[in-house]
């Protein structure tokens, strides 16, 4: 990290450059020098401007085997290169070009347009300066970003390396008493009352129509497309969506990833990222266990281009048996560190197993002997046979429906007839027929407890129900759960508790109620929270508080762009032709505390859970824990099946 002057200075706008130089997400000298060439596992860095003084942070992970020291020289070269000039005369306009575009999607949001006006406050910036940013930008020639990193990047940085090991100056804590805090719900302050006596004039909801926000065309008579406009800017989205994933081929996640480090017969891998910049579009390609989406987006006016070199791309990749080395060398240390990421450890691995037991979709993966097995050509086969099969179109902007489908027509190639898709390994989501608990050992003071149970399958009549339910019992700091577990008996760090719908309509409900706390406390925190689900307090004070939030969340909350279209693919999913929001609203005014009592009292009340432990098992009360059900000790190999 170099500290570098404050904002509203020459140099804040310098350093906004150099940093766009380095790092940019697709041609930057990190990304193609390090990224890009398999140098480092990660590697990136961004510019923190203040009001006091602005600090370039620059940062990497390390490839297995790799020394700490080895990343920073990666990262100084990359400097070294600016102060010589080594970076493309066109990279500068590029650069301005994704910036306005940049800021154009960003303006498209509430959010970031306040805090566009916030950050030019805080930073004691003029309004006209914050918006005048990229036209200054644009004025900065490239001798005078070569004079501003060689004045200012020199031997005054700081150095941090996090490395493996304990920490012998670790100071230990008694345990303090802890008296519960009487939650007053129902009273409300002078203030309160007061702001909630203001007339307000009512907002009216707004709902999707399918039938006319969206236009369904077909390309070549077989691919379905669905279409938005974008009356607002000069931007697109495009999505070709496979509604298949890594549970219909294994290799899948690898193949995707692959493609990111090839070129094609006409471009070299950085040569195509570097065309991509220039025209102010990227790629992507998101690949789940029953999804693919690929995805194109940037300025309309280059979409054709774009389009013609992402399809150059599919349909002729070429192979490079050192990029396919790395990748799987680097898989295996991703797959080593998630085994010490706590996140991925409770959420990832072991919710997969609570919800489907051993064998699930996190687990069917390809082995570290699959992995080395590998060869270029099948990952390269799998890339251009994606067209091949059955897909259809999501597209937002503003040409018309009619050019995109000619354009599309022309550039998307695909054979004749498109294949289904394979059949997928079928994971079953298990009863949850008596209460287990499940225990993995990990070296933390905490303990993470998550509890499950499934539900009914999808029923559309119910939605109202459980969006009111959450909304009271478990979703927010405002809610049942928070409130006693957290602010009044302060057992939990973090907890909520959900009644979570399925993406599809064959699958459960789950109820899932998570507690982060002390292991020490862990006793008394299950016992609250197992109280809290089987006898749920009742307020009206938190209900109408409850209710009141959702309606007027859905009077004023207004879907657009191509959350149109991503809300049709949910609905669609769910068997369902309309915008089920409708019948939320129309439901919850009409609805009671007592309804919500009915509807835990159905569904929570009473229900066995598997429980998921994660913490440090000489530090957890297992006897505590026997009381609930029997406790099975995991290992990390039995939840991430490596």
């Amino acid at each position: 990290a170099f500290r570098l002057p404050q904002a509203g200075s020459k140099d804040a706008d310098l350093l906004t450059l150099v940093d766009k130089i380095l790092y940019n997400g697709t041609a930057g000298l990190i990304d193609l020098n390090l990224v890009q060439s398999q140098k480092v596992l990660r590697a990136y860095s961004y510019a923190d401007i203040l009001q006091d003084y602005s600090a370039h942070i620059l940062m990497a992970d390390p490839k297995e085997g790799q020394k700490m020291e080895d990343l920073r020289d990666l990262l100084l070269a990359q400097l070294d290169k600016i102060k010589k000039g080594e970076f493309p005369d066109w990279l500068l306009g590029a650069i301005i070009n994704n910036m306005k575009l940049d800021e154009t999607k960003e303006m498209e949001n509430n959010s970031s347009r306040v805090f566009k006006m916030v950050n030019s406050f805080i930073l004691g910036e003029k309004w006209e300066h914050s918006v005048a940013r990229i036209a200054r930008l644009s004025q900065i020639t490239k001798q005078e970003i070569i004079d501003f990193v060689k004045k200012n990047y020199g031997d005054n940085y700081v150095v941090v390396y996090k490395r493996t090991g304990e920490d012998k100056n670790v100071m230990k804590v008694t345990k303090p008493e802890i008296t519960p805090v009487e939650v007053n719900r129902d009273s409300q302050s002078e203030f309160v009352k007061k702001v909630l006596a203001m007339p307000v004039k009512d907002i009216e909801p707004v709902f999707i129509d399918f039938s006319t926000d969206i236009q369904q065309l077909k390309i070549r008579n077989t691919i379905p497309m669905y279409y938005t406009q974008n009356k607002e800017n000069n931007t697109f989205n495009l999505y070709y969506v496979f509604e298949m994933g890594s549970n219909h081929d294994r290799k899948l996640n690898m193949a995707i990833n692959y493609l990111k480090y090839l070129g094609t017969s006409l471009y070299k891998p950085d040569e195509l990222k570097s065309e991509f910049y220039k025209l102010a579009c990227d790629f992507g390609i998101y690949t789940s266990t029953e999804e693919v989406y690929v995805s194109l987006s940037g300025l309309s006016d280059n979409m054709e281009k774009a389009l013609q070199l992402f399809e150059s791309l599919l349909a002729d990749p070429q192979p490079n048996e050192e990029a396919l080395k790395n990748l799987v060398s680097d898989e295996l240390k991703n797959r080593a560190d998630a085994k010490l990421n706590q996140d991925v450890i409770l959420w990832q691995a072991m919710y997969n197993y609570g919800i489907y037991g051993p064998k699930n979709p996190f687990t069917h993966i390809l082995s570290e002997a699959e992995l080395k097995a590998l060869k270029a050509q099948e990952l390269i086969a799998i890339i251009k046979g994606l067209n091949g099969y059955e897909h259809h179109v999501l597209f937002y902007g503003p040409q018309s429906a009619e050019a995109v489908a000619e354009a599309l027509t022309r550039e998307h190639k695909t054979p004749a007839t498109l294949k289904p898709v394979p059949e997928p390994v079928k994971f079953e989501e298990l009863p949850t027929g008596s209460t287990a608990v499940y225990v993995v050992n990990y070296d933390m003071k905490q303990a993470e407890i998550m509890m499950l149970s499934r539900g009914d399958v999808f029923n559309k009549e119910w939605s109202a129900s459980v969006r009111l339910y959450n909304e009271y019992f478990g979703g927010g700091m405002s809610s049942i759960v928070f409130q006693d577990l957290r602010e009044s008996k302060a057992l939990a760090y973090s907890t909520f508790s959900s009644f979570s719908t399925p993406d599809k309509k064959h699958k459960h409900y789950y109820n899932m109620a998570y507690i982060g706390t002390q292991a020490d406390k862990l006793p008394e925190a299950m016992k609250g929270m197992n109280e809290l689900l089987n006898n749920m307090p009742l307020t009206e004070v938190a209900f109408t508080s409850a209710k009141e939030a959702i309606i007027q969340s859905m009077r004023t909350t207004r879907v657009t762009r191509t959350e149109i279209l991503f809300t049709y693919e949910r609905a669609r999913r769910l068997g369902l032709d309309y915008d089920v929001r409708k019948d939320v609203y129309s439901k919850v005014l009409t609805m009671n505390l007592e309804d919500v009592k009915k509807f835990q009292e159905k569904n929570i009340k009473g229900k066995n859970y598997t429980i998921l432990v994660l913490g440090d098992k000489n530090a957890i009360n297992m006897k505590t824990l026997e009381l609930y059900g029997t406790v099975k000790v995991l290992s990390l190999q039995d939840i991430f099946g490596y």
